[in-house]
């Protein structure tokens, strides 16, 4: 008997692109899933979400964007379009035909909605993990073109300086424990990882890079939204560190907006600062599930905190 879902390539490590080499990790058999990860971020900050999905029988497949991780720099600067098509071309490559759960986290919400809707075919569901909000276009001082030269310009200076191969674990550990809740959360990553990555100048390029072009993206993906709809099952988890202050219920509010204006599911990770992923895993592999698993026939998937939408 032929399973729906054919066991796809073995794990792989480099895949030509668009032209540019992604380093990319595919584990598992099953019905398909792509984690992306936010900005500055890797494939390995995945780790403990992709293994209970893998034993659930799911293919995982993570990638690192162009400058990020061990993918290599980008040949132009990043659009939301531009990266709904590199996943497209990424499941092209690894010969992934089914529909995919597309998980995005932080910016890579941005490429994981603008994937849903210009690929409708091929999106079975999309899971927003602390994803960025914005629910205007982000208004700039300077125009596209002169914040992409900037940021080339200043990575190329800190590489030149010596400062990510002196800094850059440091700063990515520092990172780590900012966002993640309480004190006592650190960095999981292997330090010899973390060192390969975050040493090289070509990682803190991306990073400028891709955060320079962040407004444009946004208000690319708030255009992608009047013209395409939705055309799968969505679900926006958040990170809250069961605080009462301001900046977090602020937070969980334009989240909860944002699960309404998708007609999404929503759901909050507690407690969790900005790497869910790293603070409570189990409850993210739970959200990649729960929207990959079909719908039954005349069912419905729930909606805000569990409760089902209004008739």
């Amino acid at each position: 008997m032929t399973p729906s879902h054919p066991p796809y390539a073995p794990p792989v490590r480099f895949l030509r692109v668009d032209g540019v080499p992604l380093h990319t990790l595919v584990e598992g058999e099953g019905p398909p899933v792509v984690l992306s990860a936010g900005l500055a971020m890797a494939w390995f900050d995945w780790d403990e979400v992709a293994a209970p999905l893998v034993a659930a029988g799911h293919t995982v497949i993570r990638f690192d964007r162009p400058g990020h991780g061990l993918s290599a720099p980008a040949a132009t600067p990043p659009t939301a379009a531009g990266e709904a098509r590199r996943i497209a071309a990424l499941l092209d490559a690894l010969g992934v035909t089914a529909p995919v759960t597309v998980v995005g986290h932080s910016l890579a919400g941005f490429h994981a909605e603008a994937f849903a809707r210009l690929y409708p075919a091929r999106t079975a569901a999309l899971v927003l993990v602390d994803s960025s909000v914005e629910e205007t276009a982000p208004r700039t001082l300077l125009p596209a073109p002169l914040r992409t030269g900037a940021a080339r310009a200043l990575g190329r200076a800190l590489t030149a300086a010596g400062l990510p191969a002196a800094l850059g674990p440091a700063a990515r550990r520092a990172a780590v424990r900012a966002s993640r809740a309480g004190a006592e959360g650190g960095d999981p990553a292997a330090p010899d990882l973390v060192r390969r990555c975050y040493r090289t100048g070509r990682v803190w390029r991306g990073i400028l890079l891709e955060n320079a072009r962040y407004p444009d993206t946004a208000a690319e993906l708030l255009a992608l939204r009047a013209r395409h709809p939705l055309p799968a099952p969505a679900t926006v988890l958040v990170g809250h560190d069961g605080g009462s202050g301001r900046a977090a219920l602020r937070w969980l509010a334009r989240q909860a907006a944002l699960a309404d204006r998708l007609g999404a599911r929503f759901e909050v990770a507690e407690p969790a600062g900005h790497l869910v992923m790293l603070d409570r895993p189990p409850p993210g592999a739970r959200a990649v599930r729960y929207a990959a698993a079909p719908v039954p026939p005349g069912g419905r998937r729930l909606t805000r905190a569990g409760r089902p939408p209004a008739a």
